[in-house]
Parts: structure tokens; C-alpha cells; sequence
């Protein structure tokens, strides 16, 4: 698909930094036990390397870095607050073109019968 985004059936346990255990466990269902009758549905997985050039583009990595120098985190008001900052800066951050066209592409690649796909979004940790 492109470096941003990779379809779940191209992916593997040697695919958990790139993708996330998560992801990289579905790709590894659907080569193993679709053959054997199983069912498991496809999709695609957003790439770290992705979500890191998201950050880069958005200006986020310094300010980021910045806020935790600072931090307290013996103080578990201050955790929350940074993390609801952080959250807020990612939100209002916009996705460059290109990754929302590989989003895009990679979507409309699920639809069936011209029927837009029904969909479950989960985040996928490539360390835990």
C-alpha cells in the first residue's frame, strides 16, 4: 500500500515495531488460519513510522519533549493534565495530504458491492 499504511493480510510477528502487536497478531491469523476455514477480517494498519512523521510534520516532537523535561510525575495532577495536553495537541493537529490519502485509499479498498465498509478502529502498541 504505501509506507504509511500496510494492508493487515501482508503482515506478520516480525511486523510488531512497524505496526503493533495487535496489527502484526491479525496479519498473522489471516495467513495462518484462513486456510483452514477460519474467518478473519481483513483491513489495514497505520504504520509507526507514519504516526512519528505525523508528529515531526506537526511540530509535536519538541513541544512534546519539552513538556516532559518539565514534568512532575510524582504529581498525578500534573500527569493527567499533560496527557489531556498532549491528547489535544495530536487532535488538533491536521494529517498531511498524503497520509489521508493513503487513509483514503486503503478504506475505499474494503468497500464491497460499491458499499462503503463497516469498520472497528484499535490502536495497536508496538511496546507494552
Amino acid at each position: 500500500m504505501s509506507n504509511n499504511v500496510v494492508s493487515l493480510d501482508q503482515l506478520g510477528m516480525d511486523d510488531v515495531p512497524r505496526v503493533g502487536g495487535k496489527n502484526a497478531s491479525l496479519g498473522e491469523m489471516i495467513s495462518n488460519l484462513g486456510e483452514l476455514g477460519v474467518a478473519v477480517p481483513g483491513g489495514f494498519a497505520t504504520t509507526a513510522d507514519a504516526f512519528n512523521n505525523f508528529l515531526e510534520q506537526a511540530g509535536l516532537v519538541d513541544k512534546i519533549h519539552q513538556a516532559l523535561e518539565q514534568l512532575d510525575t510524582d504529581n498525578v495532577r500534573a500527569l493527567a493534565e499533560t496527557g489531556a495536553q498532549f491528547r489535544s495537541w495530536v487532535i488538533d493537529a491536521p494529517l498531511a495530504q498524503e497520509f489521508q490519502d493513503d487513509i483514503t485509499r486503503a478504506y475505499e479498498t474494503m468497500a464491497v458491492n460499491g458499499k462503503p465498509a463497516t469498520v472497528a478502529v484499535r490502536s495497536s502498541a508496538t511496546a507494552e
